[in-house]
């Protein structure tokens, strides 16, 4: 092996020294991308099926390649495969072991294409399998969410405005809320998904290839709806996981809003939610406690996930075309923020299917606080045809009568309302009850 081939055996023929140890660290990303080694094999293979269709390369050449690929496929699958940080990232990996196994015929592999138009297909691909299966848990925990409503239409609770008891509710009510902000979140998802579909495959390094490739073919294979328009775009554009990023974001904030309340319903002060204990931890000094660590912990991520988009979005706001060694950094937060997303929906789907919902007191507590006040005043309006200010204004004098006597507006006597509108009848009694 000359000096040349020493230097690295992929792209050191313009070389003469090797990397530096630190270097080689700062350079290699196989700690983070081996997760695309699926992606990886399966863009190969498409693209040496490809290149045999159109003669590039012979057909028992790409069949010794293809080969060759599923071998290594069983060998990461079983933990056989070695990956090492000197080949930098896992294209490097793959196609070295591949040279392994089959000899010279393995460079054949890459021609007509770049690592750039490589990576983005591969990451392309491994995130649109991410938002199948996002989707896939969003929807179950829309059904726990979707079974609750349904098992607690008729059960009353307050609803809040300022964390302050505002009107009656049902537990349902306040579930499907957060059903219906799951439902958008999945829509964006899949809208994310739809724009990111298409196939980066023979952009090559920036300015195409003047191989006689066949990029439907490739991007039929790979499910893609079609090639991407522009090279340049294709290998640089990495606007589909910023989005992901987002709709990660923003389904994570949804889950700490619903998170949030059942902290809060989880305190003696309110008792409005029992977690069982295989979603709950305790205390190392107070044996009395019983903590919600795992919404907490889900409404802690929260904080992970919006990190990940701004890294993001920061590493591309300043890159010129096309493809960049930035780009590097593209990968990493959005593998965690799939593990984390993943995570929070299981957590959550896991809390809520366990817990027990208090609805007694939860109806105690509706009856408090004076939440059927709009209720009055909407009454007045129709039944004697005030002004809803008017109304507004009466409802407001009713209740502080209420409290100065310290009790519900339902037990107010008829008499002393009369004393602030004479025209009010015993009907009012019909709302003012929960």
């Amino acid at each position: 092996m000359t000096q040349n081939q020493k230097s690295n055996q992929m792209w050191g023929g313009r070389f003469e020294d090797r990397p530096s140890d630190i270097m080689e660290q700062i350079n290699a990303s196989i700690g983070i991308d081996k997760r695309l080694w699926r992606q990886d094999i399966t863009g190969s293979i498409a693209h040496a099926e490809m290149l045999a269709k159109q003669d590039i390369i012979a057909q028992d050449e790409a069949k010794k390649i293809i080969d060759g690929l599923n071998k290594i496929a069983e060998e990461i699958e079983t933990g056989a495969f070695e990956f090492k940080a000197s080949l930098e990232d896992i294209h490097m990996n793959i196609e070295a072991r591949l040279r392994e196994l089959i000899g010279d015929t393995a460079g054949k592999l890459h021609t007509a294409r770049s690592r750039n138009d490589q990576v983005a297909t591969d990451f392309r691909l491994w995130t649109r399998n991410a938002i199948d299966e996002l989707c896939i848990l969003i929807e179950e925990l829309q059904d726990t969410l979707g079974d609750l409503s349904e098992k607690h239409k008729k059960d009353v609770m307050p609803g809040f405005t300022h964390l302050q008891a505002a009107q009656p509710v049902t537990l349902a009510l306040h579930m499907d809320a957060y059903a219906c902000m799951l439902n958008r979140d999945k829509l964006r998802f899949k809208d994310c998904r739809g724009r990111l579909n298409t196939s980066p495959l023979g952009s090559a390094a920036l300015a195409g290839t003047p191989y006689p490739i066949d990029r439907d073919y490739t991007a039929q294979k790979l499910g893609f709806d079609r090639p991407t328009h522009n090279t340049m775009d294709a290998v640089s554009a990495r606007d589909f996981a910023n989005e992901f990023l987002f709709c990660a974001a923003q389904t994570g904030l949804h889950l700490s809003r619903l998170a949030e309340e059942i902290i809060i319903w989880a305190t003696p002060q309110f008792g409005f939610i029992q977690l069982s204990d295989s979603w709950s931890t305790g205390s190392s000094i107070m044996p009395q406690k019983k903590n919600p660590d795992a919404a907490e912990l889900v409404r802690g991520k929260t904080g992970r996930l919006n990190g990940n988009l701004v890294q993001m979005m920061t590493v591309m706001k300043a890159l010129p075309l096309a493809y960049n060694k930035d780009l590097q950094e593209d990968k990493e937060s959005v593998f965690d923020s799939y593990d984390t997303l993943r995570l929070c929906l299981l957590a959550m789907k896991g809390m809520l299917e366990t817990a027990t919902f208090k609805t007694d007191a939860m109806r105690k507590s509706a009856e408090m606080g004076y939440t059927t006040a709009t209720a009055l005043a909407d009454w007045l309006v129709m039944n004697l045809g005030l002004p809803f200010r008017d109304a507004h204004h009466v409802t407001g004098a009713i209740v502080k009568m209420a409290e100065r006597k310290s009790c519900k507006l339902d037990e107010l006597d008829l008499t002393a309302m009369q004393e602030i509108e004479p025209r009010i009848t015993n009907d009012i009694f019909k709302v003012l009850k929960i």
